[in-house]
């Protein structure tokens, strides 16, 4: 499949956000993903993930959610320090929640976007804040797939707000998410009768799904790559 990738800026209260978007160059309307970056920034690795989810058929974007610490705001892998800092200067809260929402607003206003079929999903910060989205925009998505989110304590309370289906990813290796934290936020979602699928996978650490990260793990990467796209596309595709 051919794709587009193009640069293009979000207006938000706080001012313009880039985002990096991917588009399947067949102009039929398509169901949409945010892809949702981790705590190194808007890097190559994500860049080529974004394509890789655009050559399944969707509109895909990828917005820059360091955009306020601009230009400096992308790190190596060897960087965890400096990335895990700017990461924690980010407001968890009404800025992230409008910063979100502006994405969605922008995506779903595209023509070659169903706005009823739009996913989220991320990986490492961007796994969090998939969770986040499904939690505090459930009415402007229609799934969201967390890989290996950090999930804070009023998220795991605000699942209560999430009507749509999730699939959430982690390792059981991870040192950022212990399995009594994993337990914690399925309990949650069995407690309240939500549409969910949980997946560990076994000697996992945080970032096995990224090749450029010592900790990627192959096998892991490949099964939960197959059980994305499945998801998505029964959620935003079987039904258009």
């Amino acid at each position: 499949m051919q794709i587009e990738q193009t640069e293009v800026i979000i207006s938000t209260p706080d001012g313009q956000m880039p985002a990096f978007l991917c588009t399947p160059t067949e102009y039929v309307r398509k169901p949409a993903i945010i892809l949702l970056m981790e705590a190194f920034g808007l890097t190559p690795h994500i860049r080529d993930v974004a394509t890789r989810i655009a050559n399944e058929g969707y509109v895909v974007l990828t917005p820059d959610l360091y955009y306020r610490e601009l230009p400096n705001n992308k790190f190596g892998y060897d960087e965890v320090d400096q990335a895990r800092a700017m990461m924690y200067r980010l407001d968890f809260g009404q800025s992230m929640e409008e910063d979100l929402q502006a994405a969605l607003t922008y995506v779903k206003a595209r023509p070659d976007v169903y706005p009823e079929k739009v996913g989220v999903t991320g990986f490492c910060l961007g796994g969090g804040l998939s969770f986040f989205t499904a939690c505090k925009l459930s009415d402007a998505i229609a799934a969201a797939a967390p890989f290996y989110g950090m999930v804070l304590g009023e998220w795991i309370d605000a699942v209560k707000n999430i009507t749509v289906p999730v699939y959430l990813f982690f390792g059981d290796a991870d040192p950022f998410i212990p399995l009594e934290r994993v337990k914690q936020i399925e309990s949650r979602f069995q407690e309240l009768g939500k549409e969910y699928t949980l997946k560990v996978y076994h000697d996992a650490d945080h970032g096995f799904f990224c090749n450029e990260r010592s900790s990627y793990d192959p096998l892991a990467a490949e099964d939960s790559w197959g059980k994305l796209t499945r998801f998505f596309h029964k959620h935003l595709q079987e039904a258009v």
